[in-house]
């Protein structure tokens, strides 16, 4: 076997993520050429076969697919070897933060506000991303930390080359129209149940709302109807209020007039917010400075 060229298994273990060469080439912005290039010169490298026909595209070897779980430890590895070589350095660098707008206000911008006076030779790079997108941004290295978040009701799966740092936590519900809104507490299934025959609203650039809605409306017995789609909070409460549907809210907001946020009960939903950082990297100065403020940083109201 010969010398193993890190980028090359870099390619490898995105190909095993995504499937075909063509999103590895999205990915990493470069083309489908130079990508089955890399893969057959890795290929070479280690003495086997990595890859297959499958339809049109390619699939992994059982030899590729073992080659891309060694890729995960070993590409770690290589980050924190770089990140020790001079760990006791004072930090300086830019660091590339990616995250949904509430944790951006909440409890980067403090933390960016922070390191100007103590820390000014470390520079926080800001890109306004929902979790998917950011973790796709990640995972690219395209950003060192995204900020993201999911609900207790229906967990994210983590990806095994990233490492998450737990952040703030704060409980939701839904949002429905003052006149509408119970004179009691329900349990969530009940009060989803009021709702059952009309409109919902999801979010437009994350699925996890939906997900969450769709748990709770089949503890209800129905398959909620999501027509309308939105990103901003604000927005959301502007369509409760016009009447064109009910969706979920934070607890921790102030809403306008004419909404009213009834907390879920029986089962609660919390969303929860990580940092999520590629593995091995995690000790690079820089890097792990914007962490351990982002762990003590206040993030929302919550309960």
């Amino acid at each position: 076997m010969n010398l193993v060229d890190t980028t090359r298994l870099a390619v490898l273990l995105e190909l095993s993520r995504h499937g075909s060469m063509r999103a590895v080439a999205d990915v990493l912005m470069t083309s489908t050429s130079t990508i089955s290039q890399q893969v057959a010169a890795l290929a070479r490298d280690v003495g086997t076969d990595l890859v297959e026909p499958d339809g049109r595209g390619v699939r992994l070897t059982p030899a590729g697919r073992r080659l891309a779980d060694h890729a995960v430890s070993i590409l770690a590895a290589v980050e924190a070897a770089r990140a020790d070589l001079d760990p006791r350095a004072e930090p300086a660098g830019t660091v590339r933060v990616a995250g949904f707008a509430t944790a951006i206000r909440s409890t980067l911008l403090p933390v960016v506000d922070d390191l100007a006076t103590s820390h000014p030779d470390v520079r926080v790079v800001v890109h306004e991303l929902e979790p998917g997108e950011a973790r796709e941004a990640l995972l690219a290295d395209r950003i060192d930390v995204a900020l993201v978040y999911d609900y207790d009701l229906a967990p994210v799966t983590l990806d095994r080359a990233l490492e998450t740092t737990p952040l703030w936590r704060t409980p939701w519900g839904l949002g429905v129209p003052t006149a509408a809104a119970p004179g009691r507490e329900l349990a969530a299934p009940d009060l989803l149940r009021r709702h059952a025959d009309g409109p919902w609203i999801g979010n437009s650039r994350n699925t996890a709302d939906e997900e969450v809605l769709r748990v709770l409306a089949s503890m209800a017995g129905f398959e909620p109807r999501v027509e309308h789609l939105a990103d901003s909070l604000d927005l959301v409460e502007d369509l409760v209020v016009a009447g064109l549907g009910v969706g979920m809210l934070p607890l921790w907001r102030h809403p306008r007039d004419g909404v009213t946020v009834v907390p879920f009960a029986d089962p609660g939903v919390t969303m929860r917010t990580f940092a999520w950082t590629r593995r091995g990297r995690t000790t690079w100065p820089p890097l792990a400075l914007v962490l351990e403020r982002l762990r003590v940083a206040p993030g929302v109201v919550t309960s």
